[in-house]
């Protein structure tokens, strides 16, 4: 039986005191890759910061990777992290420092301690997103399809159970696109990770056909036909 990542049922997703989202039912299974659509300011961003406790949910049941956001305070938030990876579309690189510091700064962050197994996993992160001889460099020396694979990298630091992308392939080029779109459907095969990508780019949904949502009108429709307006 599939087993669920993600689990929402009448959830009320709000932002400050306005209701964004209502009655929000989803389910997405381990190693399923879905998208994200709707036009700007229709919740898309929303309901993604709920998922990953940016936003607190007050009103229905959610579940995401084993972890209730129901009343979910702010010292379980890091425990719910662990367990996500979170890509951004302007990479979200400290620019201060090479890619393999910019990695351990994240393992670090999500309480790991030992140097050795630190440099492991990242030559490994690296590794699958084909950046291995690539650490030593800066975010600034390296192309915009490189810098969203080392974001990619981070999100894999953790071998989370969850990927979030908020429009992964926004900044980039068709060709790069298609290489990080490449990148994503391998993980979720080989690693069984769900993803869930807020994206835009209906070029790429067509190309790279997979299960889709729809934010409109205050709703999450699943699989709705989609016009591009």
């Amino acid at each position: 039986m599939a087993e669920a990542i993600v689990e929402l049922k009448h959830v009320n997703i709000y932002q400050s005191n306005s209701l964004i989202l209502q009655d929000v039912n989803l389910t997405v299974n381990k190693g399923e890759f879905v998208y994200l659509v709707g036009k700007t300011g229709t919740g898309k961003s929303s309901l993604l910061k709920t998922m990953y406790g940016e936003l607190p949910m007050t009103e229905g049941e959610g579940v995401v990777a084993g972890h209730n956001l129901k009343g979910m305070d702010w010292k379980k938030v890091p425990f719910l992290r662990r367990n996500l990876g979170v890509i951004f579309q302007d990479f979200q690189l400290l620019t201060d420092r090479n890619v393999n510091e910019n990695l351990k700064f994240v393992l670090k962050a999500t309480g790991w301690k030992d140097d050795k197994l630190m440099n492991e996993k990242i030559e490994d992160v690296l590794d699958k997103v084909g950046l291995k001889s690539k650490g030593f460099k800066m975010p600034y020396e390296m192309s915009g399809g490189e810098q969203q694979r080392v974001d990619v990298a981070r999100a894999l630091l953790n071998s989370p159970k969850l990927i979030l992308a908020d429009e992964p392939t926004g900044n980039l080029d068709p060709e790069t696109s298609d290489e990080i779109m490449q990148l994503l459907f391998q993980i979720t095969k080989d690693y069984n990770t769900a993803v869930i990508m807020a994206t835009h780019d209906f070029i790429v949904i067509n190309k790279f056909p997979a299960r889709t949502l729809k934010t409109e009108r205050g709703r999450v429709w699943d699989n709705a036909s989609i016009t591009i307006e």
